[in-house]
Protein backbone atom coordinates (compact mmCIF):
# COMPACT_ATOMS: atom_id res chain seq x y z
CA UNK A 1 0.00 0.00 0.00
CA UNK A 2 1.29 3.45 -0.89
CA UNK A 3 2.07 5.18 2.41
CA UNK A 4 1.68 8.64 0.91
CA UNK A 5 -2.09 8.25 0.75
CA UNK A 6 -2.73 6.43 4.03
CA UNK A 7 -3.94 9.52 5.86
CA UNK A 8 -6.28 10.48 3.04
CA UNK A 9 -7.54 6.91 2.92
CA UNK A 10 -8.11 7.00 6.68
CA UNK A 11 -10.00 10.29 6.63
CA UNK A 12 -12.21 9.60 3.61
CA UNK A 13 -12.80 5.88 4.15
CA UNK A 14 -16.21 6.58 5.80
CA UNK A 15 -17.35 7.94 2.42
CA UNK A 16 -17.47 4.36 1.13
CA UNK A 17 -20.01 3.49 3.81
CA UNK A 18 -22.04 6.61 3.06
CA UNK A 19 -22.20 5.71 -0.64
CA UNK A 20 -23.20 2.13 0.09
CA UNK A 21 -25.93 3.26 2.48
CA UNK A 22 -27.27 5.69 -0.11
CA UNK A 23 -28.20 2.77 -2.38
CA UNK A 24 -29.77 0.57 0.30
CA UNK A 25 -33.58 0.87 0.63
CA UNK A 26 -34.73 2.27 3.98
CA UNK A 27 -36.82 -0.83 4.66
CA UNK A 28 -33.75 -3.10 4.80
CA UNK A 29 -32.89 -2.24 8.39
CA UNK A 30 -30.70 -5.28 9.09
CA UNK A 31 -28.56 -4.56 6.05
CA UNK A 32 -28.26 -0.88 6.99
CA UNK A 33 -27.16 -1.77 10.53
CA UNK A 34 -24.58 -4.22 9.24
CA UNK A 35 -23.18 -1.83 6.63
CA UNK A 36 -23.13 1.01 9.17
CA UNK A 37 -21.09 -1.07 11.59
CA UNK A 38 -18.75 -2.54 8.93
CA UNK A 39 -18.10 0.97 7.56
CA UNK A 40 -16.43 1.93 10.84
CA UNK A 41 -14.04 -1.03 10.61
CA UNK A 42 -12.18 0.32 7.55
CA UNK A 43 -11.00 3.53 9.30
CA UNK A 44 -10.13 1.41 12.34
CA UNK A 45 -8.06 -0.95 10.20
CA UNK A 46 -6.20 1.91 8.45
CA UNK A 47 -5.43 3.65 11.76
CA UNK A 48 -4.09 0.36 13.12
CA UNK A 49 -1.90 -0.07 10.03
CA UNK A 50 -0.41 3.39 10.60
CA UNK A 51 0.13 2.65 14.30
CA UNK A 52 1.74 -0.73 13.63
CA UNK A 53 4.08 0.80 11.05
CA UNK A 54 5.01 3.44 13.61
CA UNK A 55 5.79 0.71 16.17
CA UNK A 56 7.96 -1.03 13.57
CA UNK A 57 10.10 2.09 13.27
CA UNK A 58 8.42 4.08 10.51
CA UNK A 59 8.72 7.83 11.09
CA UNK A 60 5.41 9.65 11.40
CA UNK A 61 6.71 12.33 9.04
CA UNK A 62 6.69 9.73 6.24
CA UNK A 63 2.87 9.71 6.33
CA UNK A 64 2.65 13.41 5.43
CA UNK A 65 0.78 14.45 2.28
CA UNK A 66 0.88 17.70 0.37
CA UNK A 67 -0.80 18.70 -2.89
CA UNK A 68 -1.30 22.12 -4.44
CA UNK A 69 -4.90 23.13 -3.96
CA UNK A 70 -5.83 26.83 -4.06
CA UNK A 71 -3.72 29.70 -5.42
CA UNK A 72 -5.05 33.20 -4.75
CA UNK A 73 -3.84 35.78 -7.27
CA UNK A 74 -1.85 35.39 -10.48
CA UNK A 75 1.05 37.81 -10.05
CA UNK A 76 4.45 36.42 -10.93
CA UNK A 77 5.98 37.11 -7.53
CA UNK A 78 3.01 35.51 -5.79
CA UNK A 79 3.28 32.37 -7.89
CA UNK A 80 7.04 32.22 -7.35
CA UNK A 81 6.86 32.49 -3.59
CA UNK A 82 3.54 30.66 -3.23
CA UNK A 83 2.21 33.54 -1.16
CA UNK A 84 -1.54 33.27 -0.43
CA UNK A 85 -1.57 29.60 -1.35
CA UNK A 86 -3.68 27.02 0.42
CA UNK A 87 -2.49 23.47 -0.06
CA UNK A 88 -4.04 20.13 0.81
CA UNK A 89 -1.70 19.16 3.66
CA UNK A 90 -2.00 16.23 6.02
CA UNK A 91 0.39 14.98 8.67
CA UNK A 92 0.52 13.61 12.19
CA UNK A 93 2.65 13.62 15.29
CA UNK A 94 2.37 11.25 18.24
CA UNK A 95 -0.52 13.15 19.84
CA UNK A 96 -2.53 13.19 16.59
CA UNK A 97 -1.82 9.48 16.05
CA UNK A 98 -3.20 8.62 19.49
CA UNK A 99 -6.32 10.73 18.89
CA UNK A 100 -6.89 9.14 15.48
CA UNK A 101 -6.74 5.71 17.11
CA UNK A 102 -9.07 6.88 19.88
CA UNK A 103 -11.52 8.23 17.28
CA UNK A 104 -11.67 5.05 15.21
CA UNK A 105 -11.98 2.79 18.27
CA UNK A 106 -14.78 4.80 19.89
CA UNK A 107 -16.59 5.27 16.55
CA UNK A 108 -16.64 1.49 16.03
CA UNK A 109 -17.91 0.89 19.57
CA UNK A 110 -20.48 3.68 19.24
CA UNK A 111 -21.79 2.03 16.08
CA UNK A 112 -22.49 -1.05 18.20
CA UNK A 113 -24.21 1.15 20.79
CA UNK A 114 -26.40 2.42 17.95
CA UNK A 115 -28.46 -0.76 18.13
CA UNK A 116 -30.65 1.18 20.55
CA UNK A 117 -31.57 3.78 17.92
CA UNK A 118 -35.26 3.30 17.09
CA UNK A 119 -35.87 5.02 13.76
CA UNK A 120 -34.48 5.98 10.36
CA UNK A 121 -31.30 3.94 10.49
CA UNK A 122 -30.18 4.97 7.04
CA UNK A 123 -30.03 8.69 7.73
CA UNK A 124 -28.57 8.07 11.17
CA UNK A 125 -25.60 6.04 9.95
CA UNK A 126 -24.89 8.35 7.00
CA UNK A 127 -24.62 11.29 9.42
CA UNK A 128 -22.68 9.14 11.88
CA UNK A 129 -20.04 8.31 9.24
CA UNK A 130 -19.88 11.94 8.07
CA UNK A 131 -19.19 12.95 11.66
CA UNK A 132 -16.38 10.40 11.88
CA UNK A 133 -14.88 11.78 8.67
CA UNK A 134 -14.82 15.29 10.13
CA UNK A 135 -13.23 14.16 13.41
CA UNK A 136 -10.48 12.25 11.62
CA UNK A 137 -9.73 15.21 9.37
CA UNK A 138 -9.39 17.60 12.29
CA UNK A 139 -6.56 15.60 13.84
CA UNK A 140 -4.64 15.11 10.57
CA UNK A 141 -4.95 18.58 8.98
CA UNK A 142 -1.67 20.48 8.67
CA UNK A 143 -3.02 23.87 7.71
CA UNK A 144 -5.63 26.02 9.40
CA UNK A 145 -8.04 26.25 6.46
CA UNK A 146 -8.21 22.47 6.10
CA UNK A 147 -8.53 22.16 9.88
CA UNK A 148 -11.41 24.65 9.87
CA UNK A 149 -13.22 22.80 7.05
CA UNK A 150 -13.10 19.51 8.96
CA UNK A 151 -13.91 21.34 12.20
CA UNK A 152 -17.07 22.75 10.64
CA UNK A 153 -17.89 19.41 9.06
CA UNK A 154 -18.42 17.95 12.54
CA UNK A 155 -21.07 20.56 13.41
CA UNK A 156 -23.60 19.64 10.71
CA UNK A 157 -24.07 15.90 11.36
CA UNK A 158 -23.88 16.41 15.12
CA UNK A 159 -26.69 18.98 14.95
CA UNK A 160 -29.00 16.55 13.15
CA UNK A 161 -27.97 13.53 15.25
CA UNK A 162 -28.98 15.43 18.38
CA UNK A 163 -32.06 17.12 16.95
CA UNK A 164 -33.61 14.09 15.26
CA UNK A 165 -32.55 11.09 17.35
CA UNK A 166 -32.30 12.68 20.78
CA UNK A 167 -34.77 12.73 23.67
CA UNK A 168 -37.61 15.05 24.70
CA UNK A 169 -35.77 18.41 24.47
CA UNK A 170 -33.54 17.32 21.60
CA UNK A 171 -34.23 20.32 19.35
CA UNK A 172 -33.39 22.79 22.09
CA UNK A 173 -30.15 20.91 22.78
CA UNK A 174 -29.29 20.80 19.07
CA UNK A 175 -29.73 24.54 18.61
CA UNK A 176 -27.81 25.29 21.79
CA UNK A 177 -24.97 23.13 20.45
CA UNK A 178 -25.05 24.86 17.07
CA UNK A 179 -25.17 28.41 18.45
CA UNK A 180 -22.34 28.03 20.95
CA UNK A 181 -20.08 26.05 18.64
CA UNK A 182 -20.98 28.29 15.72
CA UNK A 183 -19.87 31.36 17.68
CA UNK A 184 -16.66 29.56 18.61
CA UNK A 185 -16.12 28.72 14.94
CA UNK A 186 -16.70 32.36 13.96
CA UNK A 187 -13.99 33.50 16.36
CA UNK A 188 -11.64 30.80 15.03
CA UNK A 189 -12.32 31.89 11.44
CA UNK A 190 -11.43 35.51 12.31
CA UNK A 191 -8.12 34.34 13.78
CA UNK A 192 -7.37 32.28 10.65
CA UNK A 193 -8.22 35.17 8.31
CA UNK A 194 -5.96 37.61 10.20
CA UNK A 195 -3.08 35.14 10.17
CA UNK A 196 -3.56 34.40 6.48
CA UNK A 197 -3.75 38.09 5.56
CA UNK A 198 -0.55 38.92 7.42
CA UNK A 199 1.56 35.89 6.50
CA UNK A 200 0.15 34.61 3.22
CA UNK A 201 0.01 31.05 4.51
CA UNK A 202 -2.11 28.79 6.68
CA UNK A 203 0.51 26.06 7.02
CA UNK A 204 0.91 25.41 10.74
CA UNK A 205 4.71 25.00 10.66
CA UNK A 206 5.21 28.16 8.57
CA UNK A 207 2.85 30.13 10.80
CA UNK A 208 4.90 29.11 13.82
CA UNK A 209 8.03 30.47 12.10
CA UNK A 210 6.29 33.72 11.17
CA UNK A 211 4.92 34.32 14.65
CA UNK A 212 8.17 33.41 16.41
CA UNK A 213 10.19 35.76 14.17
CA UNK A 214 12.20 33.04 12.41
CA UNK A 215 11.35 34.42 8.96
CA UNK A 216 13.53 37.00 7.12
CA UNK A 217 12.00 40.52 7.14
CA UNK A 218 11.66 40.57 3.33
CA UNK A 219 9.32 37.57 3.53
CA UNK A 220 6.95 39.26 5.99
CA UNK A 221 3.88 40.80 4.35
CA UNK A 222 2.49 42.56 7.43
CA UNK A 223 4.03 42.50 10.91
CA UNK A 224 2.28 40.62 13.71
CA UNK A 225 2.61 43.07 16.60
CA UNK A 226 2.45 41.99 20.27
CA UNK A 227 -1.07 43.42 20.50
CA UNK A 228 -2.22 41.38 17.50
CA UNK A 229 -0.54 38.28 18.93
CA UNK A 230 -2.47 38.66 22.17
CA UNK A 231 -5.71 39.24 20.32
CA UNK A 232 -5.21 36.14 18.20
CA UNK A 233 -4.23 34.05 21.20
CA UNK A 234 -7.29 35.13 23.20
CA UNK A 235 -9.41 34.34 20.13
CA UNK A 236 -8.02 30.80 20.03
CA UNK A 237 -8.58 30.43 23.78
CA UNK A 238 -12.25 31.40 23.38
CA UNK A 239 -12.81 29.27 20.26
CA UNK A 240 -11.38 26.11 21.79
CA UNK A 241 -12.61 27.01 25.27
CA UNK A 242 -16.16 26.64 23.98
CA UNK A 243 -15.32 23.20 22.62
CA UNK A 244 -13.50 21.91 25.72
CA UNK A 245 -15.60 23.47 27.45
CA UNK A 246 -14.16 26.02 29.89
CA UNK A 247 -16.48 27.61 32.48
CA UNK A 248 -18.62 29.68 31.82
CA UNK A 249 -18.85 28.51 28.17
CA UNK A 250 -20.25 25.12 29.15
CA UNK A 251 -24.05 25.23 29.38
CA UNK A 252 -24.61 23.89 25.85
CA UNK A 253 -22.65 20.75 26.69
CA UNK A 254 -24.97 19.81 29.55
CA UNK A 255 -27.97 19.80 27.22
CA UNK A 256 -26.17 17.64 24.66
CA UNK A 257 -25.07 15.05 27.23
CA UNK A 258 -28.62 14.70 28.53
CA UNK A 259 -30.66 14.93 25.33
CA UNK A 260 -28.48 13.21 22.69
CA UNK A 261 -28.69 9.42 22.32
CA UNK A 262 -25.91 7.61 24.27
CA UNK A 263 -24.19 6.39 21.09
CA UNK A 264 -23.83 10.00 19.92
CA UNK A 265 -22.72 11.18 23.37
CA UNK A 266 -19.98 8.54 23.24
CA UNK A 267 -18.57 10.40 20.24
CA UNK A 268 -19.26 13.83 21.67
CA UNK A 269 -17.81 13.23 25.11
CA UNK A 270 -15.12 10.83 23.94
CA UNK A 271 -13.84 12.72 20.89
CA UNK A 272 -15.47 16.07 20.09
CA UNK A 273 -14.68 17.66 23.45
CA UNK A 274 -11.07 16.60 22.91
CA UNK A 275 -10.85 18.83 19.83
CA UNK A 276 -10.87 21.73 22.30
CA UNK A 277 -7.85 20.32 24.15
CA UNK A 278 -6.15 19.45 20.87
CA UNK A 279 -6.64 23.01 19.60
CA UNK A 280 -5.28 24.59 22.78
CA UNK A 281 -2.18 22.41 22.62
CA UNK A 282 -1.57 22.48 18.86
CA UNK A 283 -2.46 26.12 18.15
CA UNK A 284 -2.59 27.91 21.51
CA UNK A 285 0.71 26.64 22.90
CA UNK A 286 2.14 25.73 19.50
CA UNK A 287 1.71 29.07 17.74
CA UNK A 288 1.76 31.44 20.74
CA UNK A 289 4.09 29.88 23.35
CA UNK A 290 5.08 33.19 24.95
CA UNK A 291 1.47 34.23 25.53
CA UNK A 292 0.66 30.72 26.74
CA UNK A 293 3.38 30.96 29.39
CA UNK A 294 2.24 34.40 30.56
CA UNK A 295 -1.36 33.26 30.97
CA UNK A 296 -0.49 29.99 32.73
CA UNK A 297 -1.74 31.16 36.14
CA UNK A 298 -5.09 32.14 34.59
CA UNK A 299 -5.32 28.72 32.94
CA UNK A 300 -4.57 27.04 36.28
CA UNK A 301 -7.31 29.05 37.99
CA UNK A 302 -9.78 28.26 35.20
CA UNK A 303 -8.84 24.60 35.50
CA UNK A 304 -9.52 24.59 39.24
CA UNK A 305 -12.82 26.40 38.70
CA UNK A 306 -13.84 23.77 36.13
CA UNK A 307 -12.76 20.99 38.47
CA UNK A 308 -14.59 22.30 41.56
CA UNK A 309 -17.65 23.69 39.78
CA UNK A 310 -18.27 20.46 37.90
CA UNK A 311 -17.63 18.29 40.96
CA UNK A 312 -19.91 20.16 43.37
CA UNK A 313 -22.78 20.43 40.90
CA UNK A 314 -22.43 16.76 39.94
CA UNK A 315 -22.94 15.92 43.63
CA UNK A 316 -26.41 17.47 43.79
CA UNK A 317 -27.83 16.04 40.53
CA UNK A 318 -30.65 13.48 40.56
CA UNK A 319 -30.22 12.48 36.89
CA UNK A 320 -27.24 10.20 36.26
CA UNK A 321 -26.67 11.73 32.81
CA UNK A 322 -26.36 15.15 34.47
CA UNK A 323 -23.88 13.67 36.94
CA UNK A 324 -21.75 12.50 34.01
CA UNK A 325 -22.18 15.82 32.18
CA UNK A 326 -20.86 17.84 35.12
CA UNK A 327 -18.19 15.18 35.63
CA UNK A 328 -16.94 15.88 32.09
CA UNK A 329 -16.68 19.59 32.89
CA UNK A 330 -14.76 18.73 36.04
CA UNK A 331 -12.36 16.37 34.31
CA UNK A 332 -11.62 18.84 31.52
CA UNK A 333 -10.35 21.08 34.31
CA UNK A 334 -7.55 18.55 34.82
CA UNK A 335 -6.46 19.14 31.22
CA UNK A 336 -6.15 22.89 31.91
CA UNK A 337 -4.33 22.23 35.19
CA UNK A 338 -1.78 20.01 33.47
CA UNK A 339 -1.18 22.49 30.64
CA UNK A 340 -0.83 25.39 33.08
CA UNK A 341 2.00 23.60 34.89
CA UNK A 342 4.29 24.19 31.88
CA UNK A 343 6.47 21.23 32.77
CA UNK A 344 6.85 17.75 31.34
CA UNK A 345 4.81 15.99 34.03
CA UNK A 346 1.91 18.40 33.76
CA UNK A 347 1.74 18.46 29.97
CA UNK A 348 1.98 14.69 29.79
CA UNK A 349 -0.76 14.43 32.41
CA UNK A 350 -3.00 16.78 30.41
CA UNK A 351 -2.60 14.73 27.23
CA UNK A 352 -3.10 11.47 29.15
CA UNK A 353 -6.30 12.95 30.57
CA UNK A 354 -7.56 13.69 27.06
CA UNK A 355 -7.20 10.02 26.12
CA UNK A 356 -8.25 8.60 29.49
CA UNK A 357 -11.43 10.65 29.76
CA UNK A 358 -12.31 9.76 26.18
CA UNK A 359 -12.29 6.06 27.06
CA UNK A 360 -13.95 6.39 30.47
CA UNK A 361 -16.76 8.69 29.33
CA UNK A 362 -17.44 6.43 26.33
CA UNK A 363 -17.70 3.45 28.69
CA UNK A 364 -20.06 5.18 31.12
CA UNK A 365 -22.36 6.53 28.43
CA UNK A 366 -22.47 3.15 26.70
CA UNK A 367 -23.61 1.67 30.01
CA UNK A 368 -26.16 4.47 30.36
CA UNK A 369 -27.58 3.42 26.99
CA UNK A 370 -27.78 -0.22 28.10
CA UNK A 371 -29.51 0.77 31.33
CA UNK A 372 -31.93 3.25 29.74
CA UNK A 373 -32.98 0.72 27.10
CA UNK A 374 -34.20 -1.58 29.87
CA UNK A 375 -35.39 0.79 32.60
CA UNK A 376 -36.47 3.81 30.50
CA UNK A 377 -35.04 6.16 33.12
CA UNK A 378 -31.76 7.64 34.37
CA UNK A 379 -33.26 9.35 37.43
CA UNK A 380 -31.39 8.09 40.50
CA UNK A 381 -34.54 8.05 42.63
CA UNK A 382 -36.22 5.63 40.21
CA UNK A 383 -33.27 3.27 40.16
CA UNK A 384 -31.88 1.02 42.84
CA UNK A 385 -30.91 -2.58 43.36
CA UNK A 386 -29.72 -2.99 39.77
CA UNK A 387 -27.03 -5.38 40.99
CA UNK A 388 -29.81 -7.92 41.61
CA UNK A 389 -31.21 -7.87 38.07
CA UNK A 390 -28.27 -6.45 36.06
CA UNK A 391 -25.16 -7.65 37.89
CA UNK A 392 -22.82 -7.31 34.89
CA UNK A 393 -24.00 -3.79 34.08
CA UNK A 394 -23.81 -2.77 37.75
CA UNK A 395 -20.29 -4.17 38.05
CA UNK A 396 -19.06 -2.31 34.99
CA UNK A 397 -20.70 0.90 36.24
CA UNK A 398 -18.62 0.55 39.39
CA UNK A 399 -15.49 -0.16 37.32
CA UNK A 400 -16.13 2.98 35.23
CA UNK A 401 -16.63 5.04 38.38
CA UNK A 402 -13.39 3.70 39.86
CA UNK A 403 -11.52 4.64 36.69
CA UNK A 404 -13.04 8.11 36.66
CA UNK A 405 -12.17 8.87 40.28
CA UNK A 406 -8.56 7.80 39.69
CA UNK A 407 -8.20 4.32 41.13
CA UNK A 408 -4.56 3.13 40.82
CA UNK A 409 -4.20 0.62 38.02
CA UNK A 410 -6.58 2.52 35.76
CA UNK A 411 -5.94 5.30 33.26
CA UNK A 412 -7.60 8.01 35.37
CA UNK A 413 -4.98 7.63 38.10
CA UNK A 414 -2.05 8.13 35.72
CA UNK A 415 -3.45 11.29 34.14
CA UNK A 416 -4.58 12.91 37.38
CA UNK A 417 -1.37 12.05 39.23
CA UNK A 418 0.89 13.53 36.53
CA UNK A 419 -1.24 16.66 36.02
CA UNK A 420 -1.28 17.47 39.73
CA UNK A 421 2.37 16.52 40.16
CA UNK A 422 3.24 19.06 37.50
CA UNK A 423 1.07 21.78 39.05
CA UNK A 424 2.34 21.16 42.60
CA UNK A 425 5.86 21.86 41.32
CA UNK A 426 4.88 25.28 39.98
CA UNK A 427 1.75 26.48 41.83
CA UNK A 428 1.34 24.43 45.04
CA UNK A 429 -1.43 26.57 46.54
CA UNK A 430 -3.65 26.38 43.45
CA UNK A 431 -2.90 22.66 43.17
CA UNK A 432 -3.86 22.09 46.82
CA UNK A 433 -7.20 23.79 46.25
CA UNK A 434 -7.74 21.67 43.16
CA UNK A 435 -7.34 18.42 45.11
CA UNK A 436 -10.73 19.14 46.70
CA UNK A 437 -12.21 18.41 43.30
CA UNK A 438 -10.50 15.01 43.22
CA UNK A 439 -12.02 14.17 46.59
CA UNK A 440 -15.43 15.33 45.40
CA UNK A 441 -15.12 13.11 42.31
CA UNK A 442 -15.07 10.05 44.54
CA UNK A 443 -18.00 11.39 46.54
CA UNK A 444 -20.41 12.17 43.66
CA UNK A 445 -19.55 9.13 41.56
CA UNK A 446 -19.82 6.63 44.39
CA UNK A 447 -23.02 8.28 45.61
CA UNK A 448 -24.61 7.98 42.16
CA UNK A 449 -23.38 4.51 41.24
CA UNK A 450 -24.03 2.93 44.63
CA UNK A 451 -27.54 4.40 44.76
CA UNK A 452 -28.28 2.76 41.41
CA UNK A 453 -26.68 -0.61 42.03
CA UNK A 454 -27.58 -1.26 45.68
CA UNK A 455 -30.51 -0.53 47.96
CA UNK A 456 -34.11 -1.68 47.48
CA UNK A 457 -35.09 -2.81 44.01
CA UNK A 458 -37.82 -0.80 42.31
CA UNK A 459 -40.85 -3.03 41.77
CA UNK A 460 -41.01 -1.95 38.12
CA UNK A 461 -37.46 -3.27 37.56
CA UNK A 462 -38.04 -6.89 38.54
CA UNK A 463 -38.31 -8.05 34.90
CA UNK A 464 -35.22 -6.16 33.72
CA UNK A 465 -32.56 -8.26 31.97
CA UNK A 466 -28.79 -7.83 31.92
CA UNK A 467 -26.69 -6.78 28.93
CA UNK A 468 -26.52 -8.98 25.85
CA UNK A 469 -23.35 -10.54 24.43
CA UNK A 470 -23.14 -7.96 21.64
CA UNK A 471 -23.30 -5.18 24.27
CA UNK A 472 -20.58 -6.84 26.29
CA UNK A 473 -17.98 -6.44 23.52
CA UNK A 474 -17.61 -2.60 23.66
CA UNK A 475 -17.54 -2.71 27.46
CA UNK A 476 -14.73 -5.27 27.56
CA UNK A 477 -12.72 -3.36 24.93
CA UNK A 478 -13.03 -0.04 26.80
CA UNK A 479 -12.29 -1.52 30.21
CA UNK A 480 -9.33 -3.38 28.73
CA UNK A 481 -7.86 -0.17 27.27
CA UNK A 482 -8.46 1.74 30.51
CA UNK A 483 -6.62 -0.93 32.51
CA UNK A 484 -3.85 -1.24 29.89
CA UNK A 485 -3.05 2.47 30.11
CA UNK A 486 -3.27 2.38 33.91
CA UNK A 487 -0.95 -0.59 34.26
CA UNK A 488 1.37 0.14 31.34
CA UNK A 489 1.26 3.90 30.63
CA UNK A 490 4.28 3.63 28.36
CA UNK A 491 1.86 2.48 25.64
CA UNK A 492 1.01 6.20 25.37
CA UNK A 493 4.26 7.70 26.61
CA UNK A 494 6.16 6.48 23.53
CA UNK A 495 3.99 8.13 20.85
CA UNK A 496 3.48 11.27 22.95
CA UNK A 497 7.16 11.82 23.77
CA UNK A 498 7.91 13.91 20.68
CA UNK A 499 4.79 16.05 21.21
CA UNK A 500 5.67 16.78 24.84
CA UNK A 501 9.29 17.56 23.95
CA UNK A 502 8.25 19.92 21.15
CA UNK A 503 5.85 21.75 23.42
CA UNK A 504 8.45 22.04 26.17
CA UNK A 505 10.97 23.43 23.65
CA UNK A 506 8.42 25.97 22.44
CA UNK A 507 7.61 27.30 25.91
CA UNK A 508 11.27 27.35 26.89
CA UNK A 509 11.20 24.31 29.17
Amino acid sequence: MNQSILLSLLIFSPVLGILLLAFIPKAQEKTIKLVGFLSTLLPLAVSMIIYIQYLLGKKLSSFAERYEWIQIGNFEEIIRDRVFAIDYELGIDGFALVLLLLTTVIATLASIASIHIKKEWKGYFMLFLLLELGMLGVFAAQNLILFFIFFELTLIPMFFLIGKWGYFEREKAAYSYLIYNGLGSAVLLIVIIVLFARTGTTNIALLSDFISGNVPPEKILLPITPEIRWGLFIGLLVAFGVKLPIFPLHSWMLKVHVQAPPSVVMLHSGILLKIGAFGLIRFGAGLFPEEFVKISVVLAVLGVINLLYGAFLAFIQDDFKMVLAYSSISHMGIVLIGLAALNEAGIQGAIFQVVSHGLISALLFFLVGVMYERTNTTILGNLGGLSKVMPLTAGFFLAGAMASLGLPGMSGFVSEFMAFLGLFKEMPIIAAIGTIGIIMTAVYLLRAVLSMTFGPLNEKMTEVTDMKKVELVPVLVLVGLIVLIGVYPDVLTGPLKSTVEAMMLGIGG
